[in-house]
């Protein structure tokens, strides 16, 4: 049965891989508390910066790996005090507060304007959908609690969309350096980064509705079927 489970749910092992990979390459410079070997610049005279971006980090991991097990099909049906446990976690030992040390972390960005607002929209955003799917879980509309957290995940997932988008953003633009950007590699690496953290948010939001309403369809038709269907 397990075997025909995830075979239905084909995407479960790569996110699952994809999330590790992300996590094994980003987290452990963070692990030494070593300002030296943070991939974000802290900004000189900030003290503070450092260690809420180690707790930001791990916070995030603490999310992203509690995510992948709530949307975890199998998980979700078979265990379901193992669903409501890791629910609470991902909410209180992830997302919100890695959600509020982002606006923090967003706010001193050395990236420039577009990144910084970027990170405080998307930090409320996230802060904002767990909130409202923490709500409707405690009023006990579950299908609603769904789809809110889906959105959740969905931007807790961002962070490494936004580094592949990275990647290819700067390699579009690097023949660009001394026309566009008039010999400044910084502004094209700025600019870079500014695609990733608006564009991937936006697109796994997306994705997520139509998915969602995807079903929502399919699960309307399902209905209007078995209502023909009976005498």
């Amino acid at each position: 049965m397990t075997y025909i489970v995830w075979w239905r749910r084909p995407w479960v092992v790569p996110l699952m891989l994809v999330a590790a990979a992300f996590l094994a390459f980003s987290v452990p410079p963070y692990l030494t508390l070593d300002p030296a070997q943070s991939r974000l610049r802290p900004p000189e005279g900030n003290d503070l910066y450092y260690p809420l971006l180690v707790a930001h980090v791990l916070f995030g991991t603490v999310a992203m790996v509690t995510a992948c097990f709530q949307i975890w099909p199998a998980f979700r049906t078979r265990h379901r005090r193992g669903h409501r446990i890791t629910g609470r976690i991902y909410v209180f030992a992830g997302a919100l507060p890695a959600g509020l040390l982002g606006l923090y972390i967003g706010w001193h960005t050395a990236a420039g304007p577009s990144v910084r607002v970027a990170n405080l929209v998307g930090s409320a955003l996230w802060l904002a959908v767990t909130i409202a799917g923490l709500r409707m879980a405690r009023q006990r509309r579950f299908g609603e609690h769904r789809r809110w957290m889906s959105r959740s995940f969905a931007l807790a997932m961002s962070i490494v969309l936004s580094r592949v988008v990275n990647v290819v953003a700067t390699i579009v633009l690097t023949p660009q350096v001394n026309t566009t950007f008039g010999g400044s590699e910084e502004l094209m690496r700025y600019s870079a980064a500014s695609i990733g953290v608006w564009l991937s948010p936006l697109l796994l939001l997306l994705v997520t509705d139509w998915v969602l309403e995807r079903r929502k369809g399919g699960a309307r038709k399902a209905q209007a079927a078995t209502a023909r269907s009976e005498p």
